[in-house]
């Protein structure tokens, strides 16, 4: 298993891409539930909403077509509406800018804004927000981030035909941590992560390693996942949320065979892909 893009090498003739969070690992729920949105309502005051509030951030970053949207865009969605229902949310305007307009949505980048404008108050926020969502997904116990039931046989089982890589947009000493763990990362060649670059970009590159656009296939669970495949024309296979189970099962009883024998392409994908809209409300 490797962590250094430059230096793979392609080993067999397909290869089968697998997000991490939400998809392999069954860590969204908690991270939300736990550190995003609670973090939120103690950074901004927000309790006297508590309950609504939460339920309404899940909404966009779990169940809807806006799942796995990054943090920043989804606290700008979510502050606006907060806006609008609840509260005066000082200084909006300059989340909601960043947002939509900031080339990098990261840690860095708030600090690098913070630099250019000290007396910000949003950007102070935004930065402690975000720092205290970071430690508290540290501080959630190891026990608690398991993989979803049937993804090591499914691993185990495509590395047997296919090189697998992780596509991630989370930290690479999380993904690293969590997947050791359990013992999944025996089952994978490559590891990409955040500090690589997009999920589109990560494909785009192993594709260049000499891989068919046929013989691909992305393993997810969010619309940023399925835009990734689109994007480099290999196939996506949609782990669907609330199903994840049944999605890996079906990944080794139907889905990597077809990849394998060249009929993914057509009805299959199509079916797909639909019942992913439909999963989301897409």
């Amino acid at each position: 298993m490797s962590t250094e893009l430059a230096n793979y090498q392609k080993k067999k003739e397909f290869l089968v891409c697998v997000d991490s969070d939400g998809c392999a690992m069954d860590t969204m729920d908690i991270k939300h539930f736990r550190c995003f949105g609670p973090c939120m309502v103690e950074e901004w005051n927000l309790g006297r909403w508590r309950f609504e509030i939460l339920e309404r951030w899940n909404e966009i970053n779990l169940y809807t077509m806006t799942r796995g949207i990054n943090r920043f865009k989804g606290l700008s969605m979510a502050l606006q509406e907060i806006n609008e229902k609840y509260t005066p949310i000082e200084e909006l305007e300059t989340l909601v800018d960043f947002a939509e307009n900031s080339p990098e949505l990261s840690n860095g980048a708030v600090q690098r804004a913070i630099d250019t404008n000290p007396d910000s108050v949003m950007l102070k926020k935004m930065m402690a927000w975000s720092k205290a969502v970071n430690e508290s997904i540290n501080a959630l116990p190891e026990e608690e981030k398991l993989p979803y039931e049937g993804v090591r046989e499914a691993l185990a089982f495509a590395h047997e035909r296919a090189d697998v890589a992780i596509v991630s947009s989370a930290n690479l000493d999380a993904v690293l941590d969590e997947w050791k763990l359990y013992g999944l990362l025996e089952h994978t060649d490559i590891v990409m992560a955040q500090n690589v670059g997009s999920k589109a970009y990560c494909i785009a590159e192993m594709l260049k390693k000499g891989y068919d656009e046929d013989k691909v296939v992305m393993c997810g669970d969010a619309p940023g996942d399925w835009d990734a495949a689109k994007k480099n024309s290999v196939f996506y296979f949609p782990i669907l949320v609330r199903k994840e189970k049944e999605s890996w099962t079906e990944f080794v009883s139907e889905g990597f065979d077809r990849l394998l024998n060249g009929t993914y392409a057509g009805a299959y994908q199509e079916k797909k892909v639909s019942e992913f809209l439909t999963n989301l409300g897409g």
